[in-house]
């Protein structure tokens, strides 16, 4: 089979789009290629990032339910520790829940989004 497309980027809704475009613009050494009060697309190595203003956005709840994650970005690193330490001074913050922190580190961005950091994927996955 022919593959139709393939991913551009991945949105994550927020209230605040250009706060959360800087976080990851930081975190993921990328650079914004368009940019408006409502919009702002990342570029960089591998698939790109968008940050879109919500009205009204509810954070996810993890690992509560109220609110599903719905999505969450895996990111790759080469220690754990140095990349927790760096993501948390970008304004990440760490639930106390952590299923397999030996293996990879749950975080959630400024606009409450959960992502992971591991060694388990390779960079050039």
């Amino acid at each position: 089979m022919t593959a139709i497309g393939k991913i551009a980027a991945v949105s994550l809704d927020t209230d605040d789009a250009v706060g959360l475009a800087a976080f990851y613009a930081t975190l993921l050494d990328y650079e914004i290629v368009f940019e408006s009060d409502e919009f702002i697309a990342l570029k960089g190595k591998g698939v790109g990032i968008a940050t879109q203003k919500v009205d009204n956005y509810v954070a996810p709840s993890w690992p509560a339910d109220q609110v599903p994650k719905q999505i969450h970005l895996e990111i790759s690193v080469s220690d754990l520790e140095q990349a927790e330490t760096a993501a948390l001074a970008l304004g990440a913050t760490k639930p106390a829940t952590q299923p397999s922190p030996d293996l990879w580190r749950v975080l959630t961005d400024p606009a409450g989004h959960p992502f992971c950091i591991t060694t388990m994927i390779p960079a050039d996955f």
